[in-house]
């Protein structure tokens, strides 16, 4: 069944909605259930089971619950890592003792690295950057809206760039789906690579930022804010620096030790690179990068708890509540993100995605294919917060088209995936954008406000480019 026009209201209304009233729970609920009584009828009973049940059915998803659980495991290992002193530890090598970071820049260049070395996942990069980061740049009074800028501008971006992982295979099925032959699917996707001018300008932009320290708009009060004030966040929820670094209450050691963060973090890494490798069969690029997030953050959590258990902090009965506890703290993220898978689904039986690239149809011409297409993506992504998605339905419809008009490949393909990430970056639904934030401790609103006139620049930018080279290839 078609739905036509009705098929946009719902992630419309619940991106209007997150804007407005800065409540991401109210604000996907009503979308859920608009796209419900959309589906059924407007029959508001049958809707409203629909909704209650379709949080549930989320969780049929195998990924889905993966994710998840990962969320929570993530709250308890960073809770633990803090109380047994291993954040305090690391600040203490990274910042007062060595001097290894000693200025904002410094502290951005950091995130900035880290977020391009983890590319395996866009999920782990969010979690792992953004976990390992923040004591550093919260020392340095780095705003949590500019380390969630950089934290998000390097990991989806940076795993298409580099597709050396589950991310290679997909968008090669996606090129096979859309006609392209077997035999070239891999060699265009290397040349479509350069062609990605959207995810090029956001990690080599937010890199320029580093070290210009050039920020406007909210994100550049929101760093005055914090270099006046000390206030992380906003006014609302903000907390003083000089509190953080010298209120120690919070510890469960007298010993703050830097290992107690940098081995859980290291088995984090070397575990789920290992899981790769097996699942794989001997080859990392082809493993179930799924599992190897939930094993990996396990390993990271039982390392953690070898640790406090040897060092005294804890014994196993204590670790084990302390533990709960930090995962506790992650309930809310993992509603977030079970409201948002939710929203997904309700997506994709709308058939929101398809409806809209219809209509981008009617205005398709060899020239304008590709800066089409990339829009398209854009619109796409922005409504159902999806980049693997909107690839998925952009490239069935596109690249037929750009085949049968002769249109540059690689070109189309590189609007493709650029457009499909701008959303992932600016849609408040977006997975990405939820686990990004409940990293580095930023408001999801203040997030998407503070990174959209970055994304957008990168988008017009991106537009211009399109246009150029959609009338000389």
């Amino acid at each position: 069944m078609e739905f036509g026009f009705l098929s946009i209201l719902p992630p419309l209304l619940t991106i209007v909605l997150a804007i407005i009233t800065k409540n991401v729970f109210i604000s996907l609920f009503i979308g859920v259930f608009l796209g419900f009584c959309v589906i059924d009828g407007f029959h508001i009973i049958s809707a409203l089971n629909a909704t209650l049940n379709g949080f549930i059915t989320t969780f049929e998803s195998h990924s889905n619950t993966i994710v998840i659980a990962s969320i929570l495991m993530i709250g308890a290992l960073i809770y633990v890592i803090e109380r047994s002193g291993g954040i305090e530890g690391f600040v203490e090598i990274m910042v007062r003792k060595k001097g290894v970071i000693r200025s904002k820049r410094a502290a951005n260049i950091f995130t900035w690295l880290v977020g391009v070395l983890v590319f395996t996942s866009g999920s782990l990069s969010c979690l792992v950057v953004g976990s390992v980061t923040r004591p550093v740049n919260d020392a340095m009074r780095v705003s949590h809206e500019k380390s969630a800028f950089l934290v998000h501008a390097t990991s989806t971006p940076v795993c298409v760039l580099l597709p050396l992982s589950g991310w290679g295979a997909a968008m090669i099925g996606y090129l096979t789906s859309g006609g392209v032959e077997e035999s070239r699917a891999a060699t265009l996707l290397v040349q479509s690579i350069p062609l990605n001018f959207y995810c090029m300008l956001a990690v080599l932009g937010s890199l320029l930022l580093c070290l210009l320290r050039k920020d406007f708009g909210p994100l550049k009060a929101a760093e005055l804010r914090a270099d006046t004030t000390g206030e992380l966040d906003s006014p609302s929820s903000a907390t003083s620096l000089d509190e953080v670094s010298d209120d120690k209450s919070y510890l469960d050691t007298d010993r703050p030790l830097a290992r107690n963060m940098l081995i859980p973090i290291a088995v984090l890494i070397l575990g789920v690179l290992v899981v790769l490798t097996v699942t794989g069969s001997g080859n990392p690029l082809d493993g179930n990068g799924m599992n190897a997030l939930l094993w990996g953050v396990f390993l990271a959590l039982v390392a953690s708890g070898i640790l406090c258990i040897t060092q005294k902090i804890y014994n196993l009965s204590q670790f084990i509540d302390v533990a709960f506890k930090g995962a506790s703290g992650m309930l809310s993220i993992a509603m977030i993100l079970i409201f948002g898978f939710t929203m997904g689904g309700v997506v994709s039986q709308l058939g929101t995605g398809l409806y809209l690239c219809s209509i981008f149809e009617q205005f398709l011409s060899p020239s304008l294919l590709p800066v089409l297409v990339f829009l398209m993506a854009c619109l796409i992504s922005f409504a159902t917060g999806t980049s693997m998605g909107t690839m998925a339905i952009t490239s069935v419809i596109c690249l037929p088209m750009a085949l049968q008009l002769g249109v540059d490949i690689p070109l189309v393909a590189g609007a493709v995936w650029g457009g499909s990430i701008f959303g992932d970056h600016c849609s408040p639904i977006s997975d990405t954008t939820i686990m990004t934030c409940s990293t580095t401790g930023c408001n999801i609103i203040d997030h998407i406000k503070t990174q959209f006139p970055y994304c957008l620049a990168f988008a017009v930018l991106s537009i211009i480019f399109y246009l150029f080279l959609g009338f000389i290839m």
